[in-house]
């Protein structure tokens, strides 16, 4: 018996000298994981994505190294919500985030904090905009609010307020290249890098002054929208021709480095020599755009160019700073077990429908840029057409990491999408639920359904009223066909769908609404 005993002693450490080196093994070489996350970066301001005149080389390298999601969607298209749904994987109504400027509930379960009981390092450095400090990070360096975009202030995990000279995308790679090289190495490591790029207003970086001047943009298709039969687009302020601002969003005649100027007082950071540069380059655009005298449709053409400019020179530091993280990558040899993701919170109009910003269930805010790569799972050039959602970002992080989501996450895992196994029952349909009104931009509060072929939508405040759209007839969305009767039998149909996503998601508020007749 004792020699029976002595005998399975043996054996059993010879096996756990064999099976623990494999598991420290395993546990080293759990990737590291990388996302970038911008803000108000529309996809279709992307080459990835098929823009022509505008190239972006490095988000379009991860796209190519890996793959790219063209049906990736918000679930409340505006910028704190949607990093609340990051974090907890949850629609706004179930994690408490629905609006803008309130204070997120770091209480609740976050991915974060599970990544670090599972061995992960943790940072979250550049823009976060939740109105509380985050929990779960071994480390952040965060802005304030929505940041600046010269000079900013950033608080730091010792809870101090520190100003910084600089430009912020350039700045927000500075602090995560130093936290890269002071980590444990022993162990793989999670960053956020947020980005404030390209936010309203839009200040380029000095080198980029000018990038696209000599770029004539073309107008949109739907440019001039009249909103015909549309009474939430007609409701809205957020358009290029009456909203945009000459002064504070295009910097005609706006003034720089002095103090309280401009939206945000932006332009009171700059110091001396970054105010000189400003007052020479927008001083110039000034006395060409006085000189025009322009009114009408000459006027809202003319800012809309100006708009664009500004817009993607701003982007142009936010594509050479990832590049700056790619290359890094590959200088240290961390490429060969590190996932890059790139995202941005939403989409953003670009003089869709004669706008900008976002919030709309239609296409140009609802749909958001993704990339990723993932060396020797996601085999390069992938692409996926499947419904995504935001929900979906927080599984997929836990999912790479090997680390089980809580089971009141809504989203799921998109790592079989990426890995080309796609699930039969994947999702067919996006449901939405946008909440903030009046201000900023007076955009009524909706939910609503997008399937392959159709958008079908409730605005319930300060407009009522039913919109469907068909995609394939309209894929602009400027016909609204709730009224015809053609379309009677789909909409019975959408409205069950729709109704199903309400409760499939618990959306308790929209229930009620939905229950409530109106035309």
């Amino acid at each position: 018996m004792t020699m029976k005993l002595s005998y399975i002693t043996s054996l059993a450490v010879v096996i756990l000298q064999a099976v623990l080196p494999a598991a420290a093994h395993a546990q080293a070489k759990r990737p590291n994981i990388i996302f970038i996350l911008s803000d108000d970066h529309a996809y279709q301001a992307t080459s990835a994505y098929g823009n022509k005149l505008v190239h972006t080389p490095n988000i379009d390298r991860i796209a190519r190294e890996g793959g790219i999601l063209y049906n990736n969607f918000v679930v409340n298209s505006i910028c704190g919500p949607s990093r609340a749904t990051l974090l907890t994987g949850k629609y706004s109504h179930k994690n408490g985030y629905a609006l803008n400027e309130k204070e997120f509930d770091v209480n609740q379960e976050t991915f974060p904090v599970l990544l670090q009981q599972n061995g992960y390092q943790t940072a979250w450095i550049g823009k976060l905009h939740l109105g509380s400090l985050p929990i779960g990070f071994d480390y952040f360096n965060i802005l304030p609010g929505q940041g600046h975009y010269y000079n900013p202030d950033f608080i730091n995990n010792r809870n101090d307020t520190v100003r910084y000279k600089g430009y912020v995308t350039n700045l927000i790679s500075d602090f995560f290249f130093n936290w890269l090289q002071e980590r444990d190495t022993s162990k793989p490591f999670f960053a956020v890098v947020g980005e404030k790029a390209t936010h309203r207003s839009w200040l380029p970086d000095i080198p980029d002054l000018g990038a696209y001047d000599n770029i004539d943009f073309p107008l949109p298709e739907t440019f001039y929208d009249n909103y015909e039969n549309r009474l939430a687009a007609l409701d809205q302020d957020m358009t290029i021709d009456k909203t945009m601002r000459l002064k504070e969003d295009l910097k005609i005649g706006a003034q720089f480095g002095v103090p309280g100027t401009g939206r945000f007082g932006e332009p009171s950071r700059l110091d001396s020599t970054q105010a000189a540069a400003y007052a020479a380059y927008y001083g110039k655009i000034t006395k060409e755009f006085e000189a025009k005298k322009l009114d009408g449709k000459a006027l809202a053409e003319w800012k809309f160019q100006r708009y664009l400019k500004d817009y993607y020179a701003t982007a142009k530091s936010l594509d050479r700073n990832i590049g700056k993280i790619l290359n890094y990558l590959d200088s240290t040899g961390l490429s060969r077990n590190t996932v890059v993701i790139y995202a941005s919170d939403q989409g953003f109009y670009l003089g869709e429908h004669g706008w900008f910003d976002k919030r709309f269930i239609y296409e140009e805010s609802l749909k958001t840029p993704f990339v990723v790569r993932y060396p020797g799972v996601i085999k390069p050039g992938t692409t996926i057409n499947s419904f995504v959602s935001n929900t979906d970002w927080n599984p997929t992080i836990l999912d790479i990491a090997g680390v089980k989501a809580p089971a009141e996450v809504q989203g799921r895992s998109i790592l079989p999408l990426l890995e080309g196994k796609t699930p039969k029952d994947w999702r067919q349909e996006q449901y939405y639920h946008y909440y903030e009104f009046p201000e900023p931009h007076h955009v009524s509060p909706h939910f609503g359904i997008r399937t392959q072929d159709f958008v079908l939508v409730r605005f319930y405040t300060g407009v009522e009223s039913w919109e469907l759209y068909d995609l394939k007839k309209d894929p602009h969305e400027i016909k609204n066909v709730y009224a015809d009767p053609k379309y009677a039998k789909t909409i019975t149909a959408l409205k069950q769908q729709l109704k199903a996503q309400i409760l499939q998601y618990d959306d308790q508020e929209a229930l009620k609404i939905f229950k409530q007749s109106v035309k």
